[in-house]
């Protein structure tokens, strides 16, 4: 069997995507020319390049929501973005949408997060709010434009403009893109949505701070949990979770397809470049399901992003950050050597604030062990690294 070429591979996409998806044949291209490779597609080179990227690796060791390294089990940015990248080929596929470059905009999309969760953006904002704030979804664009180094002839991974284009959240003006995104990042925005609700109300169950009778409170859970007990009355709590997250993603997946389905064909668009046009996105969830979703990202809120033993472990870890930028802020020859270099580019709290925010949560602890000391602090957060 002779081998496929990207001209097959495109060829094929023609001949099985809708009209509306974004071919990889009619990428807008990249910011530095390159020559086309000889078997992959724009959208798989993308894909490659993120998972080979410094940035991607250290997302295993960056918090999801409970602080890295305190639970074998628990999510790290690394597992929640890879299951954001399986929800989105599924639900790219079902759509007749392209499946590479929806896993592509989900494998890249947490690339700018800090260390230590959203608190740990929320003080790095703090700290830049002086020198323009500091935001995931623009540090992840930063990421691949600039701060990854694999290139002699530039900086950045040199990416797709439809891939940076779908990591413009909240920016979209100043790229210069459409209205809307690709609907292959709405897709990688809606399946963020559904990764971290259920992953996350997964892991607050595994770690206890949720019980069985605080989940009536959750309206899709509560159905769910009721159609189970006509078939599973017996069945053991923790393997009856684990088969009701399951069933959860699959519900908020099939309710996505389907509205998503009806809103393009109400529509009428029969391009990529007319998603883009549209006043409002056509990948989304039902009337009825986008309040329960709410309801279950209130319950989230109430009961796990602020319950005390995980916001007090994460507010202390934030000091760790604090403490870091600081630290380096005074004492800049510490800096890495790449940091060094941006400083005369652009001034020494945006640096700063790169180098703070690339770091993994065990790195982060270790210079704060370095520079700062193994103090009550640290010893409170990591008390085995601490010794």
């Amino acid at each position: 069997m002779p081998l496929q070429s990207r001209l097959q591979w495109e060829l094929k996409e023609r001949q099985i995507l809708a009209p509306y998806a974004q071919l990889s044949a009619e990428s807008k291209g990249r910011c530095h020319s390159e020559e086309v490779h000889v078997s992959r597609s724009e959208f798989q080179r993308d894909r490659d390049r993120i998972i080979h990227s410094t940035a991607f690796r250290r997302l295993e060791y960056k918090t999801q929501v409970v602080l890295n390294g305190t639970g074998d089990h628990f999510r790290t940015r690394l597992t929640h973005t890879m299951e954001v990248a399986a929800i989105s080929r599924t639900v790219a596929r079902t759509l007749s949408l392209n499946e590479d470059l929806a896993e592509a905009v989900s494998l890249a999309h947490d690339l700018g997060h800090p260390a230590f969760g959203h608190p740990g953006e929320h003080t790095l904002d703090q700290l830049m709010r002086d020198h323009g704030g500091f935001e995931h979804n623009r540090q992840s664009l930063r990421v691949v434009e600039e701060l990854e180094m694999k290139y002699p002839e530039f900086n950045g991974l040199n990416l797709s403009w439809e891939l940076r284009e779908g990591l413009c959240k909240g920016f979209r003006e100043s790229f210069g893109g459409g209205i809307q995104p690709s609907l292959e990042a709405q897709v990688a925005d809606a399946a963020d949505e559904i990764a971290y609700c259920c992953g996350d109300l997964d892991d607050a169950l595994d770690n206890g701070l949720v019980q069985a009778e605080e989940l009536g409170e959750i309206k899709l859970w509560e159905s769910l949990d009721t159609a189970l007990n006509r078939q599973y009355s017996k069945l053991e709590f923790d393997r009856r979770r684990r088969f009701l997250i399951r069933c959860l993603i699959d519900l908020l997946v099939d309710d996505l397809c389907q509205q998503s389905i009806k809103n393009i064909e109400e529509s009428g668009i029969v391009s990529a470049d007319e998603a883009r046009t549209q006043t409002r996105r056509l990948v989304g969830f039902s009337l009825r399901v986008r309040p329960q979703i709410q309801n279950l990202r209130d319950f989230l809120m109430q009961h796990f992003y602020y319950h005390p033993s995980v916001s007090r472990i994460n507010q202390r870890a934030c000091e760790v950050l604090q403490s870091l930028f600081n630290f380096y802020h005074d004492n800049s020859h510490l800096v890495s050597p790449k940091c060094a270099l941006r400083i005369k580019k652009d001034g020494l709290s945006r640096a700063v604030c790169d180098y703070v925010s690339g770091m993994t949560d065990t790195y982060a602890l270790k210079m704060y062990a370095k520079h700062i000391g193994t103090d009550s602090l640290l010893r409170e957060l990591m008390p085995d690294r601490a010794k």
